[in-house]
């Protein structure tokens, strides 16, 4: 099988497409034929090797792992031992090793049946992102509609338009939320298809102005201050930081997530980091979500698995529009 590997940290140059075995699944794993892979900013951070400390967890000198991508969706080819779930031939989504590859295998627990309304591009765009941003709302309080009440949870989103924000905002308007999103001018009508109730376009008008205030804010992007999006939220009111600006997603993560505790211990407020955590019962969520129609992943370029490097290149630039996808076996 064809698959790609890095020797050394670097830029996307480094990965090498190379013809390799096909990985043979643990007891509690499935060996899948890739159909499609997507990229995340977690992938170029593994590819870099930054921020440094990440290094003690992949390899000082060198990857310890020379296989890079986790976003995946495809067909069961084989089962582990264990595995009882999934049988050959299944078609199924979430997060495995090395995902940008013809063949790679995944936990049992880590993926899900694809929804039949959803292509395996649009499913291999779901993991990471989808589980960030159901995730994250959810840390926040927000879970299925409230019938009994005509009061909608108001949710800010800053960076709506990218691979979390298209999620937070479709997940967000699926649990009866009033969205109000910040992107840019390109983007406002895109965000507006996908659910949001009012969109702000911040190279005119800066959402921390605003005199709204909020029971959630889902920060995508980090790029105002913690003090100045605290004084937008409701008394009770959370906080998220999913994301950082294009090649700092990681490390305005953490950042945030140190501020957050500091910030958290005075007054009812709320701030919180996010990571995704992939499991099974979330996975089938998002599966519902997209079977039902509220959740279409939305997709901004797709290109050929060798041409890996140049969509990774592309993602690093910081604008695309949902996810980038890569096609594997079509």
């Amino acid at each position: 099988m064809r698959a790609y590997l890095y020797y050394r940290y670097g830029p996307p140059g480094v990965l090498k497409l190379e013809d390799c075995p096909k990985p043979i699944p643990a007891a509690n794993e499935v060996l899948l034929k890739v159909h499609a892979a997507s990229i995340n900013p977690y992938d170029w951070h593994f590819l870099r090797g930054e921020p440094y400390l990440l290094r003690l967890m992949a390899g000082l000198g060198q990857p310890k792992d020379p296989r890079l991508g986790a976003d995946l969706a495809g067909e069961v080819e084989a089962v582990g031992s264990s595995v009882t779930r999934f049988k050959p031939g299944d078609a199924v989504f979430g997060v495995g090793k090395g995902a940008f590859a013809e063949f790679a295998c995944a936990r049992d627990m880590q993926i899900a049946p694809k929804p039949a309304n959803i292509t395996f591009e649009q499913a291999a765009a779901v993991p990471i992102a989808g589980l960030t941003a159901l995730q994250a709302l959810r840390k926040a309080g927000l879970q299925q509609p409230n019938a009994e009440t005509a009061s909608q949870p108001k949710v800010l989103i800053n960076g709506a338009s990218g691979g979390v924000g298209t999620f937070s905002v479709q997940i967000a308007k699926a649990l009866g939320a009033h969205i109000t999103a910040v992107c840019s001018t390109r983007n406002v009508e895109m965000v507006r298809a996908l659910g949001a109730d009012h969109v702000m376009d911040y190279t005119r008008e800066d959402f921390t102005k605003t005199n709204e205030r909020f029971d959630i804010i889902l920060d995508n992007v980090g790029n105002r201050p913690l003090l100045a999006c605290r004084r937008l939220l409701l008394p009770k009111g959370f906080y998220i930081g999913a994301g950082g600006s294009a090649g700092r997603w990681m490390v305005a993560t953490i950042a945030r997530a140190m501020a957050s505790l500091v910030l958290s211990a005075f007054g009812a407020r709320k701030f919180i980091g996010v990571f995704a955590k992939p499991t099974t019962d979330d996975l089938n969520i998002l599966h519902n979500l997209m079977q039902a129609g509220k959740v279409t992943p939305a997709l901004d370029r797709r290109y050929p698995l060798a041409e890996l490097p140049q969509a990774i290149a592309y993602l690093e630039e910081g604008h695309a529009r949902g996810k980038v996808v890569i096609t594997v076996h079509p």
